[in-house]
Parts: C-alpha cells; sequence; structure tokens
C-alpha cells in the first residue's frame, strides 16, 4: 500500500501551509482570539476562497469531492498554527452530518453557506453526566402534528455561540440510555426558546451551554431517521476523531520544533542546553512518539473510510488511544524542556499543551477508548 501523497495532495498541503504562514503566528493568534466570537471572519473567508470549507463535499453539492485523507492533510496544518476557526465545528462535524445523512434539500439549503463561508455549524451533543456516552441523551424531541418540539440542555457546544445553526441530539421515544429513539435535528441559533451562553475555553476556543425550551422546529429539519440517529452521530464523531488525531500531530510536531529550536538557544553553564545529551535522548523520544501517533492518525484516516461501523470504530479508538498517548508525552515534555518560560501565557508553547489536552478530552479521553479496544478484544 502506497501511503505518499498524490501530486494533488501534496499541493494542498503545500498551499494550506503557506496560507497560514502568512495569515497566522502568535501574535495575530491573540488578536483573532479578541474580536467578536473569538475568531477570525477574515481568515475563514480566506479558507473559503482557498477552497478548504468545501473539500469533503461531492461536486455535485457544490463542494471538490475530496476525501480523508485531505481532511487530514487540513487538520494537521490546523494543528501546527493554533488556528482557532470553526474548522471542526462546522466542515467536519456539522458537514458530516450533511453529507452522510441530510437530504437533498437539506444539503442545497445549508451547504452552499457553509462552503462560501457564510454560515457556520455547531454540534449540540455534551449533556449533564453524559461524559463521553453519545447514546446519553435527555434533551427531548416530541412530534406535535408536522413540527418537533425540544426541550434540554446541552453544554460545552463548540462554537455554538457563534454558529448560524445548531446540530442538536434529542431523545425522540425511550429511556436516557437507550440506543434507539435519539434523533439529530437542524436548529437554527436565532430560533424562539434557544438560549446561549458562550465562554472561552482552556484552550482559547470558544464553547457554550445552550438551553432548548419548548423550540418548535418543522418536521424536514430532522436529518434522517428521527427514531435511529445513533449510527450517524456514531460515525460522524468518528471522523471527528480521525480529524483530531491529525490537528494533534500537527499541534506535537510544532511543539517538538519549538523545543528543539529553543534547546539551541537556551544556554546554561556558558553552552546551549541542547548539547547536552540526556536532553537530545528527550527529544530524541518526543520525535519518537510524534511519529508513533503520525502513524496512527493515518489509521484512523483510512478507518473513517470503513463501511463496517464496528471495524471503523475499534480502529480509530485504538488511534485516539496512541495519540492520547503521545500527546501527552510530547506536551509534558515540551514545558519541561522550556522551563519556566514554558509556563507562561506570553509563551506559544503552553498554548499548545493546552490545546493537545483539549483534544485529549474531545470524544473520549485514552483511558475509554483504551476500554473500548480491549472490550473488542484489540491490541495497542
Amino acid at each position: 500500500m502506497d501511503f505518499d501523497l498524490s501530486e494533488e495532495q501534496r499541493l494542498l498541503k503545500d498551499s494550506v501551509e503557506g496560507l497560514l504562514k502568512t495569515s497566522y503566528d502568535f501574535d495575530a493568534r491573540k488578536k483573532y482570539q479578541a474580536e467578536p466570537g473569538g475568531w477570525s471572519k477574515t481568515v475563514w473567508s480566506k479558507l473559503a476562497e482557498q477552497g478548504l470549507l468545501g473539500l469533503p463535499f461531492s461536486e455535485a453539492d457544490g463542494g471538490f469531492g475530496a476525501g480523508s485523507v485531505e481532511t487530514m492533510i487540513v487538520m494537521e496544518a490546523l494543528g501546527k498554527a493554533l488556528v482557532v476557526e470553526p474548522y471542526l465545528a462546522t466542515v467536519v462535524l456539522g458537514g458530516g452530518f450533511l453529507r452522510h445523512g441530510g437530504s437533498a434539500e437539506q444539503k442545497a439549503a445549508h451547504l452552499p453557506g457553509l462552503i462560501d463561508g457564510s454560515k457556520t455549524f455547531a454540534f449540540a451533543q455534551l449533556e449533564k453526566n453524559s461524559r463521553y456516552d453519545l447514546g446519553d441523551v435527555t434533551t427531548t424531541a416530541k412530534k406535535t402534528g408536522a413540527m418537533w418540539v425540544l426541550d434540554g440542555e446541552k453544554f460545552v457546544v463548540l462554537h455554538g455561540e457563534t454558529a448560524d445553526t445548531l446540530i442538536v441530539t434529542a431523545r425522540s421515544k425511550g429511556a436516557r440510555r437507550d440506543r434507539d429513539g435519539i434523533g439529530v435535528f437542524l436548529v437554527p441559533a436565532g430560533a424562539k426558546g434557544v438560549s446561549i451562553k458562550g465562554y472561552p475555553t482552556q484552550d482559547g476556543l470558544q464553547a457554550a451551554d445552550i438551553s432548548l425550551s419548548g423550540v418548535v422546529i418543522d418536521a424536514d429539519c430532522a436529518i434522517g431517521d428521527p427514531e435511529n440517529g445513533l449510527p450517524l452521530v456514531e460515525r460522524v464523531v468518528d471522523d471527528a476523531r480521525a480529524a483530531l488525531c491529525a490537528e494533534a500531530v500537527g499541534a506535537m510536531d510544532e511543539s517538538l520544533k519549538s523545543t528543539v529550536d529553543y534547546m539551541k538557544t537556551r544556554t546554561q553553564f556558558g553552552v546551549p542546553i541542547g548539547s547536552f545529551q540526556v536532553l537530545q535522548h528527550r527529544a530524541a523520544d518526543m520525535f519518537v512518539a510524534v511519529e508513533q501517533a503520525r502513524s496512527m492518525a493515518l489509521f484512523a484516516t483510512m478507518a473513517s473510510d470503513f463501511d463496517d461501523a464496528r471495524e471503523r470504530a475499534n480502529a480509530i479508538a485504538a488511534a485516539k488511544v496512541q495519540v492520547g498517548q503521545s500527546l501527552k508525552f510530547v506536551g509534558e515534555q515540551a514545558i519541561q524542556l522550556h522551563g519556566g518560560v514554558g509556563m507562561t501565557m506570553e509563551y506559544k508553547i503552553g498554548h499548545y499543551f493546552k490545546r493537545l489536552t483539549m483534544i485529549e478530552h474531545a470524544f473520549g479521553d485514552s483511558d475509554f477508548h483504551l476500554s473500548r479496544v480491549s472490550a473488542a478484544g484489540g491490541l495497542i
């Protein structure tokens, strides 16, 4: 099997990295975070102009018909630059629900705005005490004539405050943790009964807690079967996990580079600390950890296209375990090798560690996925 990028994929890699090199540095990132909503509309427009928002969508839907490898390339570049714009929330998650489960009418209504950058999405799934269980849903969706009425609360909705459309999981029947009876609904963020409270997260992104009180939406706002939506949720979240693995590789790669550069310039006892053999060994161990994560991120990317849901889930869970172990090691070593400056808000390495830590806990941490792999009889 050929693991090399094609000519088109290499051009995409060079293009997105070149765009971010000119648009993103640590000081620019601080300015973007200070903008309304916590991210730059100008940068978002540049991503749209370059076609990055339309990459995974079919040409028939106005996209470029690219695959999971192209998404991996983009996410790795976003990780290197510590991008705060809502690519994961809008393109991978929001777009993923439309790609995998949306009707032709829903795609026609929502994808043009997503692709041209005028519309953003947020996935409202997490509830109190649900932790990593995608099937733990107490938000209700009750059918009333030709309408649905939604009631419930969602928490830590990534980029929920600025989203134009919320993708909400709600239970149309059954008990709290039943696999059956879960629906996925498109809810306008400005709908009556929707209350949104935004706040910054530890890694510098933005999230929101969302309350839905008697929110009335049309019946055609349901994505797929409103009583059997959990398989769709699991499919899209697996795509997001694979994308997060790629983002983590980018962030780890940049953390390693920054650490090695620092070791070449920081002096102790009159010599650069990079001349100390024990620190060279630690940098070498960081490199190995990054490459292990890179290999498993590529495996997760390929696995995201598996048709068998169980095989796909097990493979991506194994990747999430390895990436989680690697990012913890690389992040901690990077902070320690930077010393006190690594703990300050003014230096970028601490921000990489924060983002890596948040990725570790997004859609299941290493312990959670290790238990899934163990239950499936797999080996890490």
